[in-house]
């Protein structure tokens, strides 16, 4: 999984770029994570305690959802949870590919880590 940090400094905003299968994970940390270290703590601190169990822990967010399980972390935007019953013309489908992404927990926590110093930087 490749990735790119900036930030904008005209107006000071993250920017997260991820390889493709793993934009959501760009998302999040730039929309659900930002500069919370608190946050970061918390996933990090529940990323060991989850290591080789089968049980599950979310962190819904505003736009988007973590779960952790199964030494995978999934992130889903909300919307996809949603039970619209929209219908779409026959052989359409919704395009959510850069609505989800998963990866492995060391593979998580590197990229966690590598975004917390990335802004304790500016």
């Amino acid at each position: 999984m490749d990735y790119d940090f900036k930030k904008n400094t005209l107006d000071g905003s993250y920017h997260a770029t991820f390889s493709m299968g793993h934009e959501a994970l760009g998302r999040w940390l730039v929309e659900e994570v930002g500069k919370n270290f608190e946050r970061m703590d918390e996933v990090v601190f529940q990323l060991g305690a989850l290591k080789n169990s089968t049980q599950e822990w979310r962190l819904v967010g505003d736009e988007l959802t973590l779960s952790l399980q199964d030494n995978e972390a999934l992130i889903q935007a909300n919307f996809l949870f949603s039970q619209d019953d929209t219908e779409l013309e026959e052989d359409m489908d919704f395009y959510d590919e850069e609505s989800v992404s998963l990866c492995g927990f060391e593979d998580f926590e590197q990229v966690l880590q590598a975004w917390r110093a990335f802004v304790t930087r500016f």
